[in-house]
């Protein structure tokens, strides 16, 4: 199991996260556009805000290697989602940091979503025990009970 940690998410980070969501390649691999940089910021102040999202680091040989978060969409649905820096994947962190993420996290049941063509994100969702729920034509829907 690839070594990570996971800490609550700080104004530090912003600056980090905000340039790995810049990357063509990881904005194609997400089907999430990326954010210039006066959204993506008030984007974070609000989910640092709010005391029902729970967002951490994701950090790896003590760099930020990315963030995961858990937040409440919709009614009922509670969603988890991570973003993992370019440069640091292919090393089983976005694995490591869903399995980490989950026993910190007890909300069930729990929704993610990924773009149909990102294989490496459905297996890291596959490998932490989410089932595929809906194979839609670009978005895939997962389910953790």
């Amino acid at each position: 199991m690839t070594n990570i940690l996971l800490r609550p998410v700080t104004e530090a980070d912003l600056p980090i996260l905000f340039q790995q969501q810049l990357d063509p390649e990881a904005v194609a691999m997400s089907a999430y556009p990326s954010k210039d940089r006066g959204e993506f910021m008030r984007h974070w102040e609000g989910i640092l805000k709010n005391k029902n999202v729970t967002a951490r680091t994701i950090l790896y040989k003590e760099k930020v290697a990315g963030h995961i978060l858990c937040w409440k969409e919709g009614k009922y649905e509670q969603r988890v989602g991570y973003w993992v820096g370019k440069e640091f994947w292919r090393r089983g962190i976005a694995s490591a940091a869903v399995t980490e993420f989950l026993i910190q996290v007890k909300i069930r049941p729990l929704y993610a979503e990924v773009a149909n063509h990102n294989a490496a994100s459905k297996h890291v969702l596959e490998k932490n025990e989410f089932e595929l729920l809906n194979e839609g034509t670009k978005i895939w829907i997962f389910k953790l009970k």
